[in-house]
């Protein structure tokens, strides 16, 4: 079994939280990793909800049915009973001792404020996403945290020499386990059909009641196909033919379930970020090919597939490694009225500031670097670095703080 990156601080919120929730996509390892905690702590229950009987019996008598368990306990795919949450919570009221819940759901509670208020305070929530590069290599990534640290630690000489079509060939596959199991491009794709019908079926039809039920894989495919860009409410309404209203709804739902992601803007104004427009990714990049029809020939041919496919991968290689990093950034993107952009923003609590801009080409020239020097000026005293992550084997050095540097550096060790 590989072992998740996770693993560490789901074991230290264990020790003093009385409940912690795993959540992420459905998929994404999160049964077998509560499952792997059980078996090095304590003795404890596991009860999936994805069995019909017992999530009869929870939605029948929520009360009954954790009064009945014997803690601590493991509760799998808890977004299949929203009504267990204040039950949960006036247990944890009568006796606040750590470890008693391991919960893990499919869905985002923090987009759904009935769940989340129910245990504010009283639980921490981890996200699992597919496989990151690093889990599958058996490396405990470091990239995150060697961006903020302002040293240059292994960033001299050949650091990862990964051909450009390897590299390609690796984001095409993702990190989902089940499909990156599956030899062959057609057989992944078989997974990922399967997948995302399995999605609408289960997971979006337990959130919301769908008046168009074939309109929610329509707006998926729509915003693969426009992953990487700006998120134009308007003109997706125009296209899948959707009121705004429903629209929106609708994509809340693909957030819920963790299939799609935003990335906010960066503003030195803290209080700009809120109003500016989001971009938009998917939530792995072997879902996004699959989504766009994108295969290695096409690849090739076609130089702005390649471009989003590996940004899309690098936004997610990043956010992956966030959630285990000692820095714990947030991520963001920035772009200016007169053009000027970079592709990612990490940020940590004390305000400190990296760019990273992404280009799918072998090369690099020092045009690449405007726009981590437009960031750096508008960082200011908060800029720690910049760099480009390029599908090259060298570390450019282009200034002390701005480096092009190749891909494979992600997941080295």
């Amino acid at each position: 079994m590989i072992r998740r990156n996770l693993t560490d601080r789901l074991l230290e919120a264990l020790e003093d939280t009385p409940a912690v929730l795993v959540n992420g996509a459905r998929q994404t390892g999160k049964s077998t990793l509560a499952q792997s905690v059980d078996e090095k702590g304590p003795s404890r229950q596991y009860l999936t909800f994805d069995d019909p009987g017992i999530l009869a019996a929870a939605k029948g008598d929520p009360n009954g049915f954790v009064a009945g368990l014997n803690t601590p306990v493991t509760l799998d795919e808890v977004q299949h009973v929203p009504e267990i949450f204040p039950v949960i919570k006036a247990a944890i009221d009568r006796k606040r001792q750590p470890g008693q819940f391991l919960l893990t759901g499919s869905a985002n509670v923090l987009l759904l404020p009935k769940l989340s208020e129910s245990l504010a305070g009283r639980m921490e929530i981890l996200t699992l996403w597919p496989f990151s590069q690093g889990e599958m290599h058996g490396v405990r990534e470091s990239f995150v945290d060697t961006l903020f640290s302002r040293k240059t630690v292994g960033w001299s000489g050949n650091t990862a020499a990964l051909r450009r079509e390897d590299l390609l060939a690796t984001a095409l596959a993702g990190g989902y386990p089940l499909a990156i199991a599956r030899m062959s491009p057609s057989r992944r794709d078989a997974w990922f059909q399967s997948y995302v019908m399995t999605i609408l079926q289960r997971d979006i039809r337990d959130l919301a009641n769908l008046a168009d039920v074939m309109a929610v894989p329509r707006l998926l495919s729509v915003v693969a196909a426009r992953a990487g860009g700006l998120l134009n409410v308007a003109d997706l309404s125009r296209t899948v033919a959707l009121p705004q209203t429903t629209l929106k709804r609708y994509f809340a739902l693909l957030e819920a379930t963790f299939l799609v992601q935003l990335l906010r803007p960066w503003a030195k104004n803290i209080g700009k970020r809120v109003i500016q427009t989001p971009k938009v990714y998917v939530n792995d990049s072997g879902l996004l090919a699959y989504l766009q029809g994108v295969t290695m020939d096409r690849l090739k041919t076609e130089a702005s597939l390649a471009g989003a496919l590996l940004e899309n991968f690098a936004v997610m290689e990043l956010r992956k490694q966030a959630t285990w990093s000692a820095t714990q950034p947030e991520l963001f993107f920035w772009r200016t009225a007169s053009g000027q952009e970079v592709d990612i923003v990490l940020e940590d609590r004390a305000g400190r500031v990296v760019g990273v801009e992404i280009k799918a080409s072998a090369t690099l020239g020092s045009g690449d670097v405007r726009g981590l020097q437009a960031l750096a000026e508008a960082a200011g005293k908060n800029w720690v670095r910049g760099v480009v992550l390029y599908a090259g084997t060298e570390v450019i050095p282009f200034a002390s703080n701005l480096h092009g540097v190749p891909f494979g550096r992600l997941w080295a060790e």
